[in-house]
């Protein structure tokens, strides 16, 4: 909301079209007699051409602005924005996302598997601002890109930053799974989940799937699997990140969900298929409700004074009707 904190100040503005109404009667031209230094009865100097007259005009708007924008100045703008701030701690999440070759393949609406999940994951970061959520990446071996925040912005700049193949070719769900696991095992929060977003079956890693499902009961946290991508030949192109050799041609996509159903019943979670960007925003949005925790919060207010950036306007506004007078009107000033 804008509120102005020195009102008082638009008095300021009541002179213009006074000045106005008077600069059109001529009030203010002092008595002159013209001196034609050219042929007898020759014309007096105009602007001859667009450019002047447009100039000319310019100039005086921007004087015209550059005064208004220091009267809005002065009186003392500021914009409220009424920020939530959290006295309750909300859920915890962490994403374990598959970063293997196939995450490549491209049938996900125009968009890559990875792609595609990326873009779903912000979208749920910017509709839950209390809730804390954490990235694994999980190739061949797993990384914790991020622990458990509520600071989106490094979340999202991590998440940008994970490469396609930088784990290796494999998928060690339950490697992801387990590192997931232990980080969520000691976090205080109402309620902890983790969701596995893949295309392919555990073929990698030295810890069973259903060991890493049946240690996340213990610490009461929720398993929810989503499989990404459609089934048959899809197109896939492929960087690899350490020798930089491009691989393009079409993957034989097919794989069995059954595993998958399994570890999300082990836990009490949940599986769902995402063929498509809608499908896999869907299969994402049932988890977050599903999972939503009621929190306390206070409205705090932060004030946006806007005077500095209103002056430097202004004096834009002036500088500018200064070149114009110089280096296109060439007046001069006595």
């Amino acid at each position: 909301m804008l509120n102005f904190l020195n009102p008082m100040a638009f008095l300021f503005l009541l002179p213009l079209p006074v000045l106005f109404v008077l600069r059109k009667i001529r009030l203010f031209e002092k008595p002159s007699v013209p001196v034609i230094l050219a042929d007898w009865k020759g014309r007096s100097f105009a602007f001859s051409g667009k450019l002047f007259k447009f100039a000319f005009f310019l100039k005086h708007f921007m004087l015209f602005a550059g005064y208004v924008f220091v009267v809005i100045a002065f009186s003392d703008p500021v914009i409220h924005h009424e920020q939530r701030v959290y006295v309750s701690r909300g859920n915890d999440v962490v994403f374990v996302l598959d970063i293997s070759p196939s995450m490549a393949a491209k049938d996900m609406d125009g968009l890559t598997r990875f792609q595609a999940a990326c873009k779903v994951i912000q979208y749920i970061l910017e509709q839950n601002s209390g809730s804390s959520f954490g990235l694994v990446g999980m190739a061949s071996d797993a990384v914790l890109a991020v622990p458990p925040t509520t600071d989106r912005t490094t979340f999202l700049e991590r998440m940008n930053a994970l490469t396609i193949g930088a784990l290796g070719e494999g998928s060690a769900i339950g490697t992801g799974l387990g590192m997931a696991v232990f980080h969520l095992s000691t976090s205080s929060a109402p309620e902890k989940c983790i969701i596995l977003l893949t295309d392919g079956e555990n073929n990698a890693g030295s810890i069973h799937p259903e060991t890493a499902a049946e240690i996340a009961v213990e610490y009461k946290i929720k398993l929810y699997t989503v499989g990404i991508g459609t089934k048959g030949n899809v197109p896939l192109e492929y960087t690899d990140p350490v020798t930089g050799k491009v691989s393009s041609g079409f993957l034989d996509s097919k794989f069995d969900s059954a595993p998958l159903q399994k570890l999300a019943l082990l836990t009490g979670g949940r599986y769902f298929s995402g063929e498509t960007v809608n499908e896999l925003s869907s299969a994402l949005n049932s988890i977050n409700v599903h999972e939503q925790v009621d929190q306390s919060y206070q409205l705090k207010t932060i004030d946006e004074c806007l005077y500095d950036r209103l002056l430097i306007i202004s004096a834009f506004c002036f500088v500018f009707a200064w070149l114009l007078s110089q280096l296109i009107l060439k007046e001069s000033f006595e």
